[in-house]
């Protein structure tokens, strides 16, 4: 994709902090540095967001992502590290191509945050099981998947 800033940076048109580069992967700084450390896992092929990516690229990307993490806790020492990925405006998406944010947490109080609400009191047994009947109907099995 021609305009994507991302793909710019992958192919070296942009400045991007890479830390690390493979024939598929690319991590770098993220530019607005959530916490110190903050980087960014992209395929270097564009996929604009999970529901685009293949798993083959998934592979790729969650198959660094270990090693990525744990460079950064041992040069930041940080307690926890929150992985996320927006998919979507209504998720925070806000560079539609596909990736996953790693972001170093050194104190409860940093500048980020996520919060889960608990909702259980609406979900009863019966319930959870009608979505999962809903879900597993609609979920594509792979030749993997099959035994």
């Amino acid at each position: 994709m021609q305009d994507c800033i991302f793909c710019k940076i992958a192919k070296k048109e942009i400045l991007g902090h890479i830390l690390y580069e493979d024939e598929q992967v690319l991590a770098f700084l993220d530019i607005s540095q959530t916490t110190k450390g903050h980087t960014l896992i992209i395929p270097k092929q564009h996929s604009t967001d999970i529901f685009d990516t293949t798993p083959t690229t998934m592979e790729a990307v969650f198959a660094v992502t270990p090693r990525i993490a744990n460079a950064l806790k041992k040069t930041f020492k940080f307690d926890g590290l929150n992985m996320v990925n927006n998919s979507g405006v209504h998720a925070g998406q806000t560079v539609f191509h596909y990736h996953v944010h790693l972001i170093p947490r050194y104190a409860l109080e940093d500048t980020f945050d996520i919060k889960f609400s608990n909702n259980m009191k609406e979900y009863s047994i019966e319930k959870l099981a009608e979505l999962r009947e809903l879900i597993t109907s609609n979920l594509e099995v792979s030749e993997s998947d099959e035994i």
